[in-house]
């Protein structure tokens, strides 16, 4: 993330999230301008949600991280001749809001057979935690590299100062593949993504459903995907809730909260109200900012994969909620070419 001097396109400061991505770990969302409340003081903040659940919370000036920030060693590579940074930046707060490891003993499942299945599957991998570099024997990459938290970015409530964002909790697998070795993986693997990686000796191999269990859900256990209230002034977690159901998942339309992967920014209203979409159940939510109940459901056509906004023409005119739902093709919901807007009572 980086400030820039908008009169001259001067460098003020820059603040790197991730030292030599090796992860797909990009910074994905907008960083959201807030206002702190700091011992009596307003510090001019901006918020940056990430693909790993951090948070990073920078004063707006500097730089400087408002509850600052830890460079903790993380595990090294094993690949002869690649490089590994020794360190990564977390934030002292907030704490992550999305799961950082995955172990067998982790293993879920609806019945002891996926179960044990799973178990076998995460025991084959490499997976020592958040940064686990890459490796040939297959790395677990948690959270994946669609999140922790993609696009559409968070929203805050300034007279509350609460910070609200969308998490997922799914992992995903990515092997190093030999150049010798790449050609013929590709051709076994016409419908996985397996990438050349020109000018270096190893492809890739991600995997989003290696770690699905037979019966089609995620080895790790839920909530898949959450949404989170995070205090501005002490970093703090005041609420977290799954986002999302199985609806649109199961073979039979069972709505059971486990929370789902989820793409697609909330908003807040002045009246402590939160709307979002974005989980893979085809609905636009409105949660309680103060407690995180869920307060109304209204069905999409198509899955909502956007940031909603919210409206009126004219002044104490009816308010309305509106949002793009076009689905996501790797997701999996429902494709569409819809804008479906909903009027407040």
């Amino acid at each position: 993330m980086v400030a820039l001097r908008a009169s001259t396109g001067e460098l003020i400061w820059y603040f790197q999230a991730v030292h030599h991505d090796l992860w797909d770990y990009d910074v994905p969302a907008q960083p959201t301008l807030i206002t702190v409340r700091r011992n009596g003081h307003d510090v001019a903040a901006v918020a940056q949600a990430t693909k790993m659940g951090h948070l990073f919370i920078l004063d707006r000036q500097t730089g400087t991280p408002v509850f600052g920030v830890e460079e903790r060693p993380v595990m090294q590579t094993s690949i002869p001749g690649e490089w590994t940074s020794p360190t990564q930046p977390f934030p002292i707060a907030p704490p992550p809001l999305a799961r950082q490891h995955l172990t067998p003993d982790d293993a879920w499942g609806l019945t002891p057979w996926d179960r044990a299945r799973c178990r076998e599957q995460i025991a084959s991998l490499r997976s020592e935690g958040i940064f686990t570099p890459p490796s040939l024997q297959g790395t677990v990459i948690f959270p994946g590299n669609a999140g922790g938290t993609n696009w559409g970015s968070v929203a805050f409530d300034a007279p509350r100062q609460l910070i609200v964002v969308n998490s997922s909790n799914v992992p995903t697998v990515v092997q190093l593949i030999p150049r010798a070795e790449f050609d013929a993986v590709k051709a076994a693997n016409p419908d996985k993504e397996v990438s050349v990686q020109a000018g270096t000796p190893f492809g890739m191999r991600r995997d989003f459903d290696k770690l699905l269990s037979p019966l089609g859900l995620p080895c790790n256990p839920p909530p898949w995907g959450t949404l989170s209230a995070v205090d501005a002034t002490s970093g703090t977690i005041r609420w977290q809730v799954p986002l999302g159901t199985t609806r649109d998942l199961a073979p039979v339309p069972i709505s059971i909260a486990w929370g789902t992967p989820n793409m697609g920014g909330p908003i807040v209203t002045a009246g402590g109200v939160v709307f979002i979409a974005a989980a893979m159940d085809n609905y636009l939510r409105a949660f309680d900012i103060d407690s995180g109940e869920e307060l109304w459901k209204g069905r999409l056509p198509a899955g909502g994969q956007a940031t909603p906004m919210t409206y009126r023409l004219r002044e104490g005119g009816k308010q309305y909620v509106v949002i793009a739902a076009g689905g996501h093709g790797r997701m999996g919901t429902t494709l569409g070419d819809y804008i479906v807007a909903f009027a407040l009572p």
